[in-house]
């Protein structure tokens, strides 16, 4: 397979593992869907791409910019952890989870470690409709 073929492999895997990690979040009336999900999948997945092609094989550290995702996603997922009405009520931690682990996934995906990035897809999956079986997403 052709290094550009594979690369274009790579986004696409991340960018439809994110966007079904979304529609269940969107199915289940959280704000964070489809869209952001999908986008961070995919980003996740494009950085990991240009510091693997990017910069000449073995001129970049590559590590480094799983680290630096995974900080940018925090400010993300930070973002849609609220207070709720009430002081000790949180709300958003579980979209939160998802934000951060579908940018795992991406970068999974990115590094072409397909499997890795489907069967984490069908383990978070599992989880939260696990959880959606047993109420315990009702405010997260």
């Amino acid at each position: 397979m052709s290094p550009l073929l594979e690369t274009i492999l790579r986004l696409l895997l991340a960018t439809a593992l994110g966007a079904g990690i979304g529609f269940q979040r969107e199915k289940a009336g959280k704000k964070a869907g489809v869209r952001t999900h999908t986008l961070v999948s995919a980003g996740s997945a494009l950085f990991t791409l240009a510091s693997i092609y990017g910069f000449g094989v073995g001129e970049a550290d590559v590590s480094r910019v799983a680290a630096g995702v995974v900080v940018g996603v925090g400010f993300i997922g930070g973002g849609v952890i609220l207070r709720g009405a009430r002081e000790e009520e949180v709300v958003g931690l579980t979209t939160a989870a998802t934000i951060w682990v579908t940018a795992a996934i991406g970068l999974c995906a990115g590094a072409g470690m397909y499997l890795l990035s489907v069967v984490a897809t069908a383990v978070i999956l599992g989880v939260l409709l696990l959880s959606r079986l047993r109420g315990h997403d009702s405010h997260h």
